[in-house]
């Protein structure tokens, strides 16, 4: 699976961004789909992931209920909408993926992704 990130911009504190990932190679049917962060010199941090069969979602705690993950079947893409973005969601984001199969586990660990976009900056101002 190729992935490629995009939508990162720049915005002012309180906005809102939309991030696309969008695979090639094959589609995400069994697969789980995250978002990651990573902040210069900290390590990647997760955000939020969706397992594409049945659409479960789950966030980290310093996104929740600010930012939503969904598919797009026919586009193969996932988004992540960003909303009341804060001066501390600046960062590079990442989209990355791993085949689940019929596990209904979603993990965190960055290590259990295989498939990784190639990130899209994100600089929210204050």
């Amino acid at each position: 699976v190729q992935l490629q990130a995009s939508g990162g911009g720049l915005v002012q504190a309180g906005g809102s961004l939309r991030l696309s990932c969008a695979a090639s190679g094959r589609t995400f049917s069994g697969y789980v789909v995250g978002w990651f962060r990573q902040d210069p010199g900290k390590e990647r941090e997760f955000l939020a992931a969706i397992r594409w069969s049945g659409g479960y979602t789950y966030y980290s705690d310093s996104v929740k209920g600010r930012f939503t993950i969904s598919g797009d079947s026919p586009k193969n893409t996932v988004f992540l909408q960003m909303n009341s973005l804060k001066s501390e969601d600046t960062g590079v984001y990442y989209c990355a993926a791993h085949y689940s199969g019929f596990s209904s586990n979603i993990n965190v660990d960055e290590r259990l992704y295989k498939y990784w976009g190639q990130g899209t900056l994100v600089t929210v101002s204050s």
